[in-house]
């Protein structure tokens, strides 16, 4: 069990990435293009921004349990995502004008930030 959660952690941070990525990209696109602006978009920001706190706590988890040292700074791009998410979803009303530009670069801010957690996270 020990193993495959550290694995799960390693494969749930691509998940997390790559769905925030494209969350971004599909935001930006909408703030262009219309017909892309629809409720699906809403569902999948917030289920791929989900992801990052699915991937926060099978870290603290696999910390916790295995009693591992996590490498510097890995642990804070975590927290750090889980903030950026606050910090997105607070602003949506005071940029409402602009709330497709806000979850785009958010998205991208996101992804990385997941990016570098896991270069950190190598080293």
């Amino acid at each position: 069990m020990l193993a495959s959660l550290s694995e799960l952690h390693e494969s749930w941070a691509w998940v997390a990435i790559i769905s925030n990525g494209l969350a971004g990209v599909w935001a930006l696109s909408a703030h262009k293009l219309t017909p892309l602006r629809t409720r699906a978009l809403w569902w999948y920001t917030g289920i791929a921004q989900f992801t990052i706190f699915v991937q926060v706590a099978f870290g603290v988890a696999m910390v916790n349990k295995q009693k591992l040292e996590f490498p510097a700074f890995h642990a804070f791009y975590g927290f750090v995502a889980i903030m950026a998410v606050a910090i997105i979803y607070s602003y949506r009303l005071q940029l409402k004008s602009r709330v497709y530009l806000l979850y785009g670069f958010g998205g991208l801010f996101l992804m990385g930030l997941g990016i570098r957690a896991m270069l950190v996270g190598q080293a």
